[in-house]
């Protein structure tokens, strides 16, 4: 389905490509609807256009590339050969592997970075996103099996909102200097995807996790992974140790500096559209010694970690809804789900109406 700008979509056939060395062709089982490809879609950010959107998704592969000495060979971000038959899911951005950046280790920010959903149908890459029956992923992809255990809708979590989730877990306890967030307190700031699966992956490595959300529901849902729930007002004097924004809504982020104790960490990730300015005051930063933190995007070993969470427990099948047909995308993108626990709405290809 190729997006045509504000909420038309068009569907267009294309013929399946002559893989290149290095390259691997997957039939989409599962496509989530991330709410960004909804900020999209809604003009609240800018993206390319024309284009196959969709970024978090789980396949088949179907096809690899041909072997050549000047190619490396298609494999898992652990170096495993891939075969036709094998559930994977990949990551949003593909990077080129040579760049300062990339030999940094900050792959997500790489200099001729491109992005599975993000790039125009005639940019020579037009099998780019979730949205279709077939993707092709270029060389640069990271690119996971599924273990048997976990179901694809689950597996869909992992390749944005799991991988995203778990870099900013790391990026906590990165600053904080620690392996683990046992004897912390943490807040998470918004109980939708990405939330969620930080609180999961905050708890299962000894966090003490309190959830805000304006969502009975989705709080709900957070405290099946172990969490309670942090009211803003009635709770406004808890200090934590770590807050995690995923809202990205200017209050979110007020709340989550302002829930801060000496020597807290904030990790901002929700912002993924303009939300305007939001104002602090120096002065508490400096004396209470905080950090202040971004997460965009991740790196391959993140979308490892999110599928071991994600495979940990059947919860997570629960919570995303049976797939759509692809013919019903534009109501999947804009409706809400009928059960408001749902973390994501999908679409398949082959579903059924």
């Amino acid at each position: 389905m190729v997006w045509l700008g504000e909420d038309r979509f068009d569907a267009h056939r294309v013929d399946l490509p002559e893989l290149r060395p290095g390259e691997v062709l997957v039939r989409v089982l599962v496509a989530g609807i991330c709410g960004s490809d909804r900020h999209t879609v809604l003009g609240h950010r800018d993206a390319p256009c024309p284009s196959v959107l969709g970024h978090e998704s789980v396949g088949e592969v179907v096809a690899v590339g041909p072997c050549a000495p000047d190619a490396p060979v298609p494999t898992d971000v652990c170096g495993g050969g891939l075969q036709i038959g094998d559930r994977v899911v990949w990551s949003v951005t593909v990077a080129c592997g040579h760049c300062d950046r990339c030999r940094a280790g900050i792959t997500a920010k790489c200099r001729h970075l491109r992005k599975v959903g993000h790039e125009r149908v005639d940019s020579g890459w037009p099998l780019s996103g979730g949205y279709a029956s077939h993707m092709l992923l270029p060389v640069g992809t990271a690119i996971t099996r599924v273990p048997d255990g976990l179901g694809n809708r689950a597996a869909s979590l992992a390749s944005c909102a799991g991988g995203t989730a778990v870099a900013a877990i790391e990026a906590a306890t990165r600053m904080l200097g620690r392996a683990d967030l046992s004897g912390l307190d943490v807040l998470v700031v918004g109980a939708g995807g990405l939330g969620t699966i930080a609180t999961a992956a905050a708890v299962a490595i000894g966090g003490a996790v309190a959830v805000s959300d304006l969502s009975a529901e989705r709080l709900g849902t957070a405290c099946r992974f172990g969490a309670r729930v942090h009211d803003s007002e009635s709770d406004a004097d808890e200090r934590f140790d770590v807050a995690l924004e995923f809202s990205g809504t200017p209050s979110g982020v007020r709340s989550a500096l302002a829930g801060l104790r000496l020597g807290g960490v904030m990790v901002l990730v929700g912002a993924v559209s303009p939300i305007g300015e939001v104002a602090f005051n120096p002065e508490h930063v400096v004396r209470d010694h905080l950090t202040i933190t971004g997460v965009h995007n991740y790196e391959p070993r993140h979308l490892v970690r999110a599928v071991e969470l994600l495979a940990r427990d059947p919860l997570w099948e629960e919570l995303v809804e049976t797939p759509l047909p692809l013919t019903q995308l534009h109501d999947a993108l804009l409706e809400p789900a009928a059960d408001p626990r749902v973390l994501r709405r999908t679409v398949a290809a082959d579903a059924q109406s």
